[in-house]
This record gives C-alpha cells, sequence and structure tokens, in this order.
C-alpha cells in the first residue's frame, strides 16, 4: 500500500496538534505524559514535534484524556487557521470560550 504525501495543510495541522499538546504537557515530563496514555514517549515526542502530522485517532484520544483536554478542544485548535480564512465572511451566532490557550 503506498501513502500518499501529506498536504501542506495537513503538515499544518500536525505542528498545531504538537505545540497544543506541548504546551498542555506543560512541566510534565514527557515520559510521565505517555505513560499514562499507554503509548511510547518516542511516539509522543514524534507528535510534539509534529513529525507525525496524522496520528491514528486512539492514541490523541489517550493523550487528550491523560492531558484534560477534550476531544472537542483538540479538534478546534487544531483547525482553527483553517476556519478562520474559511469564516471570514461569516459571523459566528455564538462562540463558547476555548479552554485550551
Amino acid at each position: 500500500m503506498v501513502r500518499l504525501p501529506l498536504t501542506p495543510a495537513e503538515v499544518e495541522r500536525g505542528q498545531r496538534l504538537g505545540a497544543l499538546l506541548r504546551r498542555a504537557r506543560g512541566c510534565r515530563s514527557m515520559l510521565d505524559v505517555a505513560l499514562a496514555s499507554r503509548i511510547s514517549p518516542e511516539t509522543l515526542r514524534k507528535i510534539e514535534s509534529g513529525r507525525v502530522a496524522t496520528p491514528a485517532f486512539p492514541t490523541i484520544a489517550a493523550i487528550a484524556d491523560t492531558l484534560g483536554l477534550s476531544l472537542d478542544d483538540v479538534w478546534a485548535e487544531i483547525n482553527r487557521a483553517e476556519r478562520t480564512v474559511e469564516d471570514q465572511s461569516v459571523l459566528p451566532v455564538a462562540r463558547r470560550p476555548s479552554l485550551v490557550s
């Protein structure tokens, strides 16, 4: 099976995901978070560095749970830049404050 190259948008999304997870991890060690998420520290390192731009859903769900992030907030954060461009002409009816800074 041949894997298609990632688009620039997918690479950027992966970088935003990695940055979000690094911020949410804060001062916790990568080893602590990885073990609590039942993944290898190497996998977490690759995701945080953006080297794995499209990690498996169960992996992200486990990391998000460990870090206390909702999947809705993760999804909103990693897609924020794309939506900003798409939604410039649309005013939101209501916005829930993001729990992720």
